[in-house]
Formats: structure tokens, sequence, C-alpha cells
């Protein structure tokens, strides 16, 4: 393994973990907060999360001898933001974050369960998804109406450097929350204090609950939007690599780093899709076959970035929330139009799209269960009736 080793393989796996960290830990922990996790318990969530995803990664890429990059479920964190706590709280929450790791080791293994999600309407699958992230998107939007000296600096910042380089606008989005928190904040004396504290890696264990509100509301939702935009497209980057691993063990390995990390708060790992592409892609090495090691850096890189989630998550409480809502919500804001545009593409399935979106936007829960479910539900309704008429007029 290690003749393989190149420094250019080095600098693009610690370029992917610095990308997936910075670009989307904001939407993580503005998901666990949202489902009733405390600070404490949003802190060890995020650190479960990294270093599994780093462990898992680092596996993968070792026995495969391929770029098998593992993150975290953006799509999902985003999707607890809109669901809000449930009845049971917390617990109830991390007992469907096992149930969500279940069900997706049963998709890596029990092919038929695979092959139902990826038989799910695309159309009604991008629909449902865009209506969970639209809520957080609004959030820059927020945060200048709030306090315009705090707000417009971060959504300025996201725009200017996304305008020359898409790939750094979160990450200078997020430079820009550093120095309106640094400058622009009032912080407490004690606060500081706090701060060398955390440095001590978080960890709090939950004991889970395991209700019928919370494997309806969260678990099969987010099993769902975590297969359809993640692990799905994530072996699709793989495969246009020149890379074809069998994906029902990829899947199956990161349900079960999923339930590992369930305990400690965190929700889901899954294949990672956009960064998937630079470890993957010749800027990781001109030689195919050496390119993994960029995923096993990367992979140590997440290690490293969850034992500092403490810092991380109490740096972030200083600021008003609106203010890192914000970020999350920029760095959401691709996912959100290239899902809608995905959603509403086909003229036959637009108005069954529309129902998802409009029913999962609203937020609104019907006997305990989440919108993002009964958008799904009325979608496909929509979608079936409006098939049954057409056959029916031929």
């Amino acid at each position: 393994m290690l003749k393989d080793f190149s420094v250019q393989s080095l600098f693009m796996g610690l370029l992917t973990a610095f990308v997936g960290f910075a670009s989307s830990f904001a939407v993580v922990l503005h998901g666990l907060l949202a489902v009733g996790a405390t600070d404490s318990e949003a802190a060890s969530g995020l650190m479960a999360l990294s270093v599994a995803m780093g462990v898992c990664g680092i596996i993968l890429s070792a026995v495969t001898r391929q770029p098998i990059s593992v993150a975290w479920s953006t799509p999902g964190a985003a999707l607890l933001a809109s669901t809000g706590a449930i009845e049971g709280g917390f617990p109830a929450a991390v007992g469907a974050f096992i149930l969500c790791g279940v069900l997706i080791i049963i998709a890596g293994l029990f092919r038929p369960l695979g092959r139902a999600v990826a038989s799910i309407p695309a159309p009604l699958a991008n629909a449902m998804l865009s209506g969970v992230l639209i809520g957080l998107c609004f959030a820059p939007v927020k945060a200048v109406a709030f306090n315009p000296l705090l707000g417009l600096p971060i959504v300025l910042a996201w725009i200017v450097v996304g305008a020359f380089k898409r790939l750094w606008a979160v990450p200078a989005a997020l430079l820009a929350f550093a120095l309106v928190l640094a400058f622009g904040v009032d912080i407490q004396p004690g606060a500081l204090a706090s701060l060398e504290q955390s440095l001590v890696p978080p960890v709090e264990i939950v004991n889970p609950v395991f209700s019928f509100a919370g494997f309806v509301s969260i678990a099969l939702p987010l099993f769902i939007v975590t297969m359809a935009s993640q692990n799905i497209p994530g072996i699709a980057v793989l495969k246009v690599n020149a890379y074809h691993p069998k994906p029902g063990g990829l899947f199956a390995a990161t349900g079960l780093f999923s339930v590992l990390a369930a305990p400690f708060g965190g929700h889901a790992v899954n294949l990672a899709a956009i960064t998937a592409a630079m470890c993957a892609g010749q800027d990781a090495h001109a030689d195919p076959s050496r390119r993994y090691w960029a995923a096993l850096v990367s992979g140590i890189a997440y290690v490293v970035l969850g034992l500092l989630a403490g810092a991380v998550t109490a740096f972030v409480a200083l600021a008003p929330p609106v203010l890192i809502q914000a970020v999350a919500g920029l760095a959401l804001v691709g996912a959100f139009s290239g899902s809608a545009m995905a959603a509403f593409q086909a003229p036959e399935s637009r108005e069954a799209a529309a129902i998802t979106f409009l029913v999962t936007a609203s937020g609104v829960s019907f006997a305990g269960i989440s919108g993002a479910f009964w958008g799904l539900i009325a979608g496909g309704l929509m979608l079936a009736l409006s098939r049954f008429v057409a056959m029916a007029k031929r």
C-alpha cells in the first residue's frame, strides 16, 4: 500500500475532508438540535458521525483499493431540521437513527429492498428532498433581516467567492461567520473559558427509545433520503470514474457504522457524492489505481476533525442561531436547486411532484408523523391516479 502513496493524493484527501466537514457541519448541528439534542449531545453526534465516516472510509478504501469516500447524510440532517422534535424527544430520534441504519444494512444485503428504494419515482424523491431543504434555504434571508451587519457579510462572502470558485463558497461563508462572531458579536468573558474546556472530545451516550412515530417520521424518510440522495448517486460517481465496486457491501457497511454512531447522537453516514468526485477524479492522481490514498487520507482527517467537534460546537454556540443557520442554508442552495429542477423536469409527473413538494415543505405533521412521509404518500397517490386516468383514456 505505501508504494501507492503520493503527495498529490495527500493534498486532495486533506482538501476533501476540509470541504466535506466545513461545508455541512452546520447543517448537521442544526438538524440534531432541531430534534431535541442538547448542545453537548449535538457535539457528541457530530463527533460520532465524523469518526464513523472516517473509519468506514478508511476500511472500505483499504479493502477495495478504490477511492470509497464516506460522508454524513447532509440531506438527512436537513430532514431532521424540517421535522423538529417528536414525541419522546431526542431518545426517540436516536431510536429512529438506529432503525434507519438497520434499513440501510438490509437494503445492502437484501437486494429487493434496495431495488424498491431505487424504484421510487425520481421526481417524487427529488420533490421531497427539495421540500425538506427549502426551509433552511430561507435562513440566509432571515439572517440579513435579523441584523444586516451580521448576516450580510456571510451572504456576500458566499456570493463573491462562489462566482470565482464554487467549491470554496461555503468555506468562505464559514470564514465570514467566524469573523462576524469575532468582531461583531458581544462574547461573554466566561464563554471563552468554556471554549477551551471543550477541546476534550465530547461523548454523550443516549439510551434509544423506539416508537412507531419515530420510525415513520424520521427513520423511514431518513432512509429514503439517504439512499436516494447519497448512496445511489455515490455509486454513480464511482462508476463515472471507472470504479465498479459491489454496491450491496458498501451500503451495508455504511448502515453498520450508522448504527454504531447512533447511540452517541449521530443520524446516518453514507457514500459521499460530491466529495467522492474529488477523491475519484484525476486531480487525486493520474493513476486510477493509486487514488484510493486520497480517500484514506480524508478518512484520517475526518477522525481528527471529529475529535475537535466539541470545540467547533462551542464556538458556533457563541453566535445567534440564525447566523449558523444562514451558513447551513447557503450550503444547501446547490442541493435545493438541483433537486427542484429534477423534480419538475418531466411534464407528466409535475403535478405529483408539486404536491409532494408542498406537503413536505409545509412542515405540518399528521398523527404525529412528519410532512416528508405524507408528502411522498400524497405525491405517489397523485402520480398513480394520473397514470390510471391516462391509461383509461387510451
